[in-house]
């Protein structure tokens, strides 16, 4: 059976402002504009196709979208919406996409960077908890500064512990 899917391409994450998110991902994991697929200013995308297409509520508006991209990895398609009720981001046991990870090489260092662009760790890092990746490397979570959860991973790749059924390894940049 041929693979169809090379790897994911980006996340598309909503946030209140693209300028300041922009900033923050800058500061906290080295991103690189690549460019806006919609600029603040330019007329917004709106209507009935754009709604339907994104599946949006009647009458929100698309006003600016930024691609950023980090190093080998995927990049996040940033959103900025008005005319639209939103809620507050959500926590790991809600349905759906509730984080994304970056990998580092040092997770101190990073989640240091992380703090000062102006994230809030929920702890320090620690062990990860997983059986395959016991021992493994370390964690943490924290919220960007519009409280969206965004997780520090660093592991070596060879000592995960895969189990027989495995028919993969995780991608690791």
């Amino acid at each position: 059976m041929a693979n169809l899917t090379s790897g994911i391409d980006h996340i598309g994450v909503t946030v209140p402002d693209i300028e300041e998110a922009t900033t923050f991902f800058k500061k906290a994991f080295h991103a690189k504009i690549s460019y806006d697929n919609k600029k603040l200013g330019d007329e917004p995308q709106q209507g009935e196709d754009v709604e339907k297409t994104l599946g949006l509520k009647k009458g929100a508006k698309v006003i600016h979208i930024r691609i950023l991209s980090f190093g080998n990895g995927s990049s996040l398609e940033l959103f900025n919406f008005k005319n639209t009720e939103q809620r507050e981001p959500v926590i790991a046991s809600d349905l759906g996409v509730q984080h994304f990870a970056f990998y580092v090489d040092d997770i101190q260092q990073s989640a240091d960077y992380f703090v000062e662009a102006g994230g809030e760790l929920l702890t320090e890092p620690g062990e990860l908890l997983g059986d395959v990746e016991n021992g493994a490397g370390e964690f943490v979570y924290g919220r960007a500064p519009w409280g969206m959860l965004i997780e520090l991973i660093s592991y070596n790749p060879n000592k995960l512990d895969y189990p027989e059924y495995s028919e993969a390894k995780r991608f690791t940049p």
